[in-house]
């Protein structure tokens, strides 16, 4: 078996040909008893996330030294890091290195691209095939498992790096034939449940057979028998060819054959009517045993009924395998793009692969279910991974649809959900690789992790993320105020406000963030801080940048009138009057003195005060009552609305301005209802509700003449 060539790959890494053998291969009808699906010509590439072991970048400075870089090297490399998520500047530099044929650009330019986009296997095949036309077999080895560490699921990437060995390894040392089958052990507990990974076990088998071992082939055969693949007809119709091309003693392993032996001996006494025992008294001294020939094999007869039996154990087996994989088929026939692409999937494919994961969830709770009872009733639990439901099967679906659908965050959430109710590190893991691998710039995502982290207590891994994440996206106000409500709960207030005065101090060229995030400072300084005086000055001085702001105003009107009446007096007027000074909406400054009226008839000193503010909210009424009410017919502008006052007011935005340092990925997932988003936090009702202030203000008219 020679190692594979290198063929011409498309910009996903994906081999050229092998789209139009895709296309072929998944138009499949369902199966039936009387057909066989057709052999594949090939995989259909990126298939599967490896859960335990981490992908590991290649280690810094091993690339050979071979003098000056090509000319436009640097140019590309540069256009490439300086957006990464450019998937044609990657391709471009990738492309230009392969033409020119320098080793060293090629292997940095690979190293760097793999580490950002390691569901490529094509390019990881690329990048051993260079390897080994350089004559370093070692390094191509090595470029194999780093692809496998990242993909291991790869079904073409595993049969790859067998070839590479069978190429290179002098198969006439036991070793290196015990290296194989090792590996071949490895592939198929790592692939072996991926629905396309029939080439894999097939050349297993094969290979087994070239070996002259038949016992292990039949042992091959069997195992794939109990997994749903998509050509799970052709491995029991090659089981069955085996079986009846030899001889069962020469197949089997010595326990299976006794246990066969004395099935068929069992049979052959219940066709006579009677027990082994009394057939041999009953022959005749010196007739052998019909099973036995005289160089005590089994004879013709016996070997042919034996098989027959053989088959029978199988069919049952194949049977119970082809109701699981009828389950599927719909399922596995509406994925067009398994392997992994930049650009985004279609609706209906994310739907389909929501709908597949919750289905396989569901199946494996009921398998769970079942197994409990049995265990209950047999005393005997049965081993994990039999069958084809359970915890494994859900995970190899998950893994593979977080190949098609990497760049998704509302996948490795469901996953991620998943795991947490199998174990914390599963869980941990699966953040770990979806956060600085696939999704560096998703601050869901990781805003997510930060709060796995932190209800599992590691606070320290919670402060990082969340502090690394706000360097990769400067700016963005979920991040900063997930770090402050961080270290407020940590009761580390100081570290709150600090981080809170510097947000206030970097958005000053932002007015809008800018009063964001001052009331949020001076509400933590009014609130925890007992710092009124404070707190007054961060509003103030936020009003006279922001001035139109009428959050500021109310926010400032709320701190004066929660604090004593009996001496607050002044600071109420004052901030009334500033704001009737403001350039505000109307609707603003009449509700601005209709609160300096109501503040007046609850905690007014003398009636000369309550008077006096009563005589001039109704001159504002008269003067600016038509503006009022123009305003209220057309005014549609969301920053000249009234907000509310209470607890939830101080501030609360349902999305607060963002500054991303690079545009997203074009595909991303429906992210309603994740912990990115404010409208879950606050109640939104308008200030116009507060108090009763809806109502009429000329009622007063009753306790006061008009002047």
């Amino acid at each position: 078996m020679a190692a594979e060539g290198t063929e011409e790959l498309s910009g996903n890494g994906e081999m050229e040909n092998s789209a139009e053998e895709l296309g072929d291969s998944e138009a499949f009808v369902p199966p039936n008893p009387e057909s066989q699906a057709s052999e594949e010509a090939g995989s259909t590439g990126m298939e599967g996330v490896e859960t335990t072991a981490p992908y590991m970048p290649a280690v810094e400075g091993e690339e050979d030294d071979e003098g000056e870089l090509p000319v436009d090297f640097e140019r590309l490399w540069k256009a490439a890091h300086d957006n990464p998520q450019d998937f044609t500047s990657w391709t471009d530099l990738l492309q230009y290195c392969e033409q020119e044929g320098h080793m060293t650009a090629s292997r940095r330019s690979l190293n760097a691209f793999l580490e950002r986009y390691p569901l490529c296997y094509g390019y990881w095949k690329k990048f051993a095939d260079m390897e080994r036309r350089a004559g370093n077999n070692v390094k191509a080895e090595e470029v194999c498992v780093r692809g496998l560490k990242a993909i291991p699921l790869s079904v073409d990437l595993w049969i790859h790096y067998i070839n590479l060995l069978l190429g290179t390894l002098n198969m006439n040392l036991p070793e290196s034939t015990q290296r194989i089958r090792s590996v071949f052990e490895e592939a198929v507990d790592a692939a072996g449940m991926e629905w396309h990974s029939d080439r894999l076990w097939d050349l297993y088998a094969e290979w087994e057979k070239e070996q002259g071992n038949l016992k292990a082939m039949t042992v091959v055969y069997d195992r794939v028998l109990k997994m749903p693949t998509q050509l799970y007809r052709g491995h029991f119709d090659k089981l069955k060819t085996h079986i009846t091309s030899n001889p069962p003693l020469d197949i089997l392993s010595a326990e299976e054959y006794q246990n066969l032996r004395a099935e068929y001996k069992q049979s052959q006494a219940q066709g006579e009517g009677s027990n082994p025992t009394e057939e041999e008294e009953e022959r005749p001294p010196g007739e052998e045993n019909p099973a036995d020939t005289d160089d005590g094999k089994d004879s013709e007869e016996a070997v042919q009924k034996m098989q027959e039996l053989l088959l029978a154990n199988r069919e049952k087996i194949f049977q119970d395998n082809e109701a699981e994989v009828r389950k599927r088929w719909t399922f596995e026939d509406a994925i067009k793009r398994p392997y992994f692409h930049v650009k985004p999937l279609d609706k209906a494919q994310l739907k389909g692969w929501h709908v597949y994961l919750d289905w396989e969830m569901e199946e494996s709770r009921g398998a769970h279910d079942g197994t409990a009872e049995e265990e209950e009733e047999q005393g005997a639990p049965k081993p994990d991974g039999e069958g084809v439901s359970g915890h494994k099967r859900v995970l190899v679906l998950f893994e593979r649809c977080l190949i098609a659908c990497a760049l998704y965050e509302e996948f490795w959430i469901k996953y991620v959900h998943y795991l947490e109710q199998h174990g914390v590190e599963e869980a941990r893991s699966a953040f770990k690789k979806a956060c600085e691998i696939h999704l560096p710039y998703k601050h869901t995502s990781h805003i997510q992790w930060a709060t796995f982290e932190e209800r599992q207590g590691n606070f320290t891994e919670a402060q990082r993320i969340l502090e690394a994440l706000e360097q990769t996206t400067p700016g963005l106000a979920v991040v900063r105020l997930r770090r402050v409500g961080l270290e407020r709960r940590l009761g580390h207030l100081d570290r709150a406000e600090s981080l809170l005065t510097d947000a206030v101090e970097q958005s000053k060229e932002n007015p809008q963030l800018h009063a964001f995030y001052s009331i949020k400072l001076a509400r933590l300084l009014l609130k925890l801080g007992k710092n009124t005086a404070r707190a007054r000055s961060v509003l103030q001085e936020a009003i006279e940048l922001s001035p139109d702001n009428s959050k500021l105003h109310l926010n400032l009107l709320e701190l004066e009138v929660s604090g004593d009446p009996r001496t607050n007096g002044a600071g109420v007027q004052q901030c009334i009057s500033r704001a009737l000074e403001a350039p505000l909406s109307p609707r603003t400054k009449i509700l601005f003195s209709q609160r300096g009226l109501q503040f007046a008839e609850d905690f007014g000193t003398t009636i000369q005060s309550v008077l006096t503010m009563y005589e001039d909210h109704q001159k504002l009424l008269k003067e600016i009552g038509p503006k009022k009410r123009g305003a209220e017919n057309g005014d549609s502008d969301d920053q000249e609305k009234v907000s509310r006052t209470d607890d939830s007011s101080a501030g609360a935005q349902t999305a607060p301005p963002t500054v991303p340092p690079v545009p997203p990925p074009p595909m991303m997932g429906d992210m309603s209802g994740s912990y990115g988003s404010y409208s879950s936090w606050y109640q939104q009702p308008q200030y116009g509700g507060y108090g009763g202030y809806q109502n009429p203000w000329n009622q007063y008219n009753q306790y006061y003449p008009p002047s």
